[in-house]
């Protein structure tokens, strides 16, 4: 297990909603469990603070991590993907950025890669498209990853599928522009592990469960299912194949999640604390985690 990585978990799910800052010492404390022994994760947080995804706040002795401005928008953007009730809807329109010019292999290749994460495809090399995206919302990502300098060489722009597609079909547009053969063998991967423990939750409820085995369940459940969505371009339903595992994935998660997140919030009340000793207040106005009225029936 990537500590980096679950740590980047821990405060998008658990510290964001308390005010996106924790005692260095209690974040300790919460991944223990998981066998992270303390240096390893007083390594991965200096890291995270020189990728500017988190920085540091002395009180006495002792050190609060805060969510950089960056680090914060990064995780409120995540964060709407994750917790998602539903695909997203289609417009018919795709979004399309062309790279006008010439750009350096290594520039190309960053670019690329950035665009990637954003949940475009590739039409050739000099052409990306996606279904939603938020055209402005990732040229602000480009400027976040250092890439402010390639802007002007791109042209952002909206088409019909008819126009862009010409005699190809939006299915062969997305055959062309995405592999999702590994990505649906991921999903039903994640639907293999997760969904027997729901099953027995379903059947025997929470006994026997300690809250914080629900906080630790609830964690890795939301890690990989982090990690999917990293992969995944998030493509509407109509553009799917048939019988696609995402979708079910996602309810699979929405579902465990909401049975484990009263024990595991229980947890996190009693653990949580700043450097001052204070226990940070949760902001539920403002964090739904997967809407709460929805039945959770998969």
């Amino acid at each position: 297990m990537h500590a980096t990585s679950l740590i980047i978990t821990t405060f998008g799910d658990a510290v964001l909603p308390r005010g996106g800052r924790i005692w260095l010492g209690s974040l300790i404390q919460l991944l223990e469990p998981l066998q992270l022994n303390e240096r390893l994760i007083r390594t991965s947080v200096f890291r995270l603070v020189k990728d500017e995804w988190l920085r540091v706040q002395s009180v006495g002795r002792r050190s609060d991590y805060l969510l950089t401005q960056s680090g914060r928008r990064r995780f409120e953007e995540a964060s709407r993907h994750i917790y998602a009730s539903s695909a997203p809807q289609w417009d018919r329109r795709w979004r399309v950025i062309l790279v006008v010019g010439e750009l350096e292999s290594k520039t190309r290749d960053a670019l690329r890669e950035a665009l990637f994460w954003q949940g475009f495809g590739a039409l050739g090399g000099d052409c990306f498209v996606h279904p939603g995206a938020d055209l402005t919302g990732v040229l602000d990502a480009l400027i976040v990853e250092g890439l402010a300098q390639v802007l002007p060489q791109l042209l952002p722009l909206f088409a019909a599928d008819a126009r862009l597609a010409r005699s190809a079909s939006d299915a062969d547009l997305v055959a062309r522009a995405w592999d999702l053969s590994l990505l649906a063998q991921a999903y039903g991967g994640f639907i293999a592990q997760y969904q027997p423990i729901l099953d027995v939750l379903r059947s025997d409820g929470l006994d026997g469960i300690s809250d914080e085995e629900a906080f630790l369940l609830r964690l890795l459940l939301i890690h990989d299912y982090r990690r999917l969505l990293l992969r995944d371009p998030e493509l509407p339903e109509v553009l799917l194949p048939q019988e696609w595992p995402g979708q079910l994935a996602r309810l699979l998660c929405k579902e465990l999640y909401q049975r484990l997140v009263e024990p595991s919030d229980r947890h996190l009340d009693s653990q949580v604390c700043l450097a001052d000793g204070s226990r940070p207040a949760v902001d539920v106005s403002r964090w739904q985690r997967f809407a709460r009225t929805d039945p959770i029936k998969v």
